[in-house]
């Protein structure tokens, strides 16, 4: 279970946790691993709830008693709810965040009571292989795929595992044939039962209406997760189903990590700094980022950090493009083709965007291993135009636009059901991730883009001293560099892989 996984489904068990208490009765939930704590086994999560501190005058045992005895009809609620929903969550603790004083706990483990609301294995993967050969982007691979998971199905190899290790496996396994970093059998499932089952209605897939299942449209993140526009798995299966209801909760989660703008910084010698982690819809974030640029519009250069991005939506991709081209004439931007429809969507740079636009400046886009479709697609989109030089590490290389389609209470599938297509390069930068124009390692990127950045502030013919002299001394406190040579431009690489 990789990072991003581990971080969406602790988002999923913090909105649980806000479901279960009143606001102040627990402080925070975490998502434990074996090699966490010696009580968590292979195959196993524990998640830990820490509680409220005592008053003055109580001990922790008195606290812990207490407290249970106030909350213990959501502490069983949100055991069945893990039982049905996490199963590999087999232990859940509840105590205090005390090191020092060894805290009592309560452990509540699953008695195995819901085991037989949970689909098998066998009809895990079976369910995940339907659902792979019916909306896959490249149906003929998506056999081969199929085809070889059915051998090894047939040959027992995921009889009698965990959800953790039959999810990694049968991922592992699809990947194996499809090179495809966006396609995952994941923890954390669709409709629970009484709520519709696999290839029940929905708009994007399995499942009712708005939960996991129903497909977030078209959008390059790894499915539910921070790159993603799927619900977080699991999460507010009864909540709101209006769209608009829906949005404006999205939008206020959003806010909350300041939709994925980590940081806006205008850098000594005038040279802006934008961290962006996510891409969210411009339907949420777009007062956020004409914010950030609003900041940054009276710099010299600017440097757009996507080390650390881990996707989001083609729509916000166009929204911060939008600021950096001009109104015209009109800059198209990409195309997805979706393989269930046969229709392609173009996107263009919008014709107006609040407050100005940041063109005849350079660009300078930070990438590293790590960064991942969305953030990708905005790298990728820069350089094809000539907008921006990438300084950096090659990136992750997933291009397909993804959507989450429920298995079962436990588990879902996130499928690529579309793909990118540049209309400069004609292809995009699955498989082979997109190339940096300076080639250094990620921990280098910023400062060879912001010593690039001063070059450029210093080269200008009438510049005033006191940015001058900023820029100098900004220059000079860097590591000594020669201005690095640009690598070679990548090979266009064919837009359907294996």
């Amino acid at each position: 279970m990789d990072q991003a996984e581990l971080e969406q489904l602790q988002r999923a068990i913090n909105h649980e946790m806000r479901e279960r208490f009143t606001a102040g009765a627990v402080q925070r939930a975490v998502l434990l691993r074996p090699g966490d704590d010696p009580a968590i086994e292979p195959g196993q999560l524990m998640v830990r709830v820490f509680l409220p501190p005592p008053g003055a005058g109580e001990d922790y045992d008195q606290a812990l008693a207490a407290w249970q005895g106030a909350h213990q009809a959501g502490m069983d609620a949100l055991r069945r709810e893990l039982s049905l929903r996490l199963p590999a969550a087999r232990l859940l603790e509840f105590t205090f965040d005390d090191a020092d004083a060894a805290p009592p706990r309560i452990l509540m483990l699953d008695d195995g009571s819901l085991a037989a609301e949970q689909l098998s294995g066998r009809e895990i993967v079976t369910t995940a292989l339907a659902l792979l050969r019916a909306n896959y982007v490249f149906p003929e691979l998506a056999d081969r795929a199929a085809t070889a998971v059915e051998a090894r199905l047939a040959a027992g190899e995921y009889d009698d595992l965990d959800e953790i290790t039959l999810t990694e496996l049968v991922t592992s396994h699809l990947r194996e044939v499809c090179d495809d970093k966006h396609l995952a059998l994941r923890l954390g499932g669709g409709p629970g039962p009484g709520r519709g089952g696999p290839g029940g209605p929905g708009p994007g897939g399995p499942g009712p209406g708005p939960g996991p299942g129903a497909g977030p449209g078209p959008g390059p993140g790894p499915g539910p997760g921070p790159g993603g526009r799927g619900r977080p798995p699991w999460a507010d299966p009864d909540g709101p189903k209006d769209h608009e209801t829906r949005r404006l909760a999205m939008r206020q989660m959003g806010r909350l990590d300041n939709f994925g703008i980590r940081r806006v910084e205008r850098l000594d010698g005038n040279v802006g700094y934008l961290d962006v982690r996510r891409v969210p819809v411009p339907a949420n974030a777009g007062p956020a980022i004409s914010a950030a640029m609003e900041l940054v519009a009276g710099t010299y250069a600017l440097i757009i950090d996507l080390r650390r991005n881990g996707g989001g939506s083609p729509e916000g991709v166009v929204y911060w493009c939008s600021h950096l081209v001009d109104e015209q004439p009109p800059t198209h931007l990409n195309d997805i083709f979706r393989a269930d429809t046969a229709e392609t969507h173009q996107f263009w740079a919008l014709s107006y965007v609040p407050g100005p636009r940041y063109v005849d400046r350079p660009v300078y886009v930070l990438t590293s291993s790590r960064t991942f479709s969305g953030g990708e697609d905005f790298a990728y989109t820069l350089q094809a135009l000539g907008r921006a030089q990438v300084i950096g590490e090659t990136t992750s290389g997933g291009a397909h636009p993804t959507r989450p389609f429920g298995i079962s209470a436990a588990v879902h599938i996130a499928i690529p059901f579309a793909r990118s297509i540049n209309p400069v390069t004609g292809t995009n930068w699955q498989g082979t991730g997109v190339v940096p124009d300076i080639a250094v390692p990620e921990e280098q990127a910023y400062g060879t883009a912001y010593a690039t950045a001063l070059r450029h502030v210093l080269a200008q013919d009438e510049l005033f001293p006191p940015i001058a002299d900023e820029a100098r001394e900004a220059l000079a406190a860097l590591p000594a560099t020669e201005p690095p040579a640009a690598t070679e431009p990548p090979q266009e690489a064919s837009a359907v892989v294996g």
